[in-house]
């Protein structure tokens, strides 16, 4: 592991999310079509990191790349857009039950209020011990502060009963997916200093 992405991502100009998922497709004699998965799904993303100075943000960004030598460390980033979840809930939440790998829906309880929102569907959570981030598919009821959440993918491992599940500031641990990383030069200022633009992809690691 090689740190935490160094600048405010808020200091991104664009950030495209996508999910990845490879599949076999083919058809039998009768037509019927046949699809398998051929390894997990992980989710990627691509960031454009706004136009500034090499003293302002570019010098520590600089560093930070070089030191994740091209793909082969792994590092933390919490993508902007999808940092914070878009239903109503406040509390410590935990998984209600152990739950073994392949499974989509998950009991959970400690839930700060009931009703309708809790969770909404395309919000992003972890499980204590693990790094994997999981996407809410349906928004989520809770009775008696407590409800079954339905995720997507199915889990990769196993979780234990009373894991913590973090729904905000989701960190995603990730790695470069281009071994030429370029820091381009795109003009200057009034006062003659250069100006970098630096745009890169990363693709979660499991």
């Amino acid at each position: 592991m090689a740190g935490a992405f160094p600048i405010s991502t808020a200091k991104f100009e664009t950030m495209g999310i996508r999910s990845i998922q490879n599949t076999i497709i083919s058809k039998s004699i009768s037509g019927k079509k046949l699809a398998r998965t051929v390894d997990n799904q992980r989710f990627g993303f691509t960031a454009r990191v706004i136009t500034g100075k090499r003293s302002d943000i570019y010098g520590s960004l600089m560093a930070f790349i070089m030191k994740q030598r091209s793909g082969k460390e792994n590092f933390t980033i919490i993508p902007p857009d999808v940092q914070s979840t878009k239903g109503t809930e406040n509390g410590t939440v935990r998984v209600n039950g152990s739950h073994t790998a392949g499974d989509t829906t998950i009991a959970m309880d400690g839930f700060a209020g009931d009703g309708a929102g809790r969770f909404k569907a395309g919000d992003l959570i972890t499980f204590a011990g693990q790094t994997k981030v999981y996407m809410v598919v349906e928004d989520v009821t809770s009775s008696s502060n407590a409800s079954t959440v339905t995720i997507e993918p199915p889990l990769i491992s196993n979780v234990s009963d009373d894991a913590i599940v973090t729904y905000n500031n989701v960190n995603f641990t990730v790695h470069l997916t281009n071994d030429v990383q370029e820091f381009g030069a795109v003009g200057s200022n009034k006062d003659g200093d250069v100006l970098y633009q630096f745009e890169f992809d990363v693709e979660e690691s499991l």
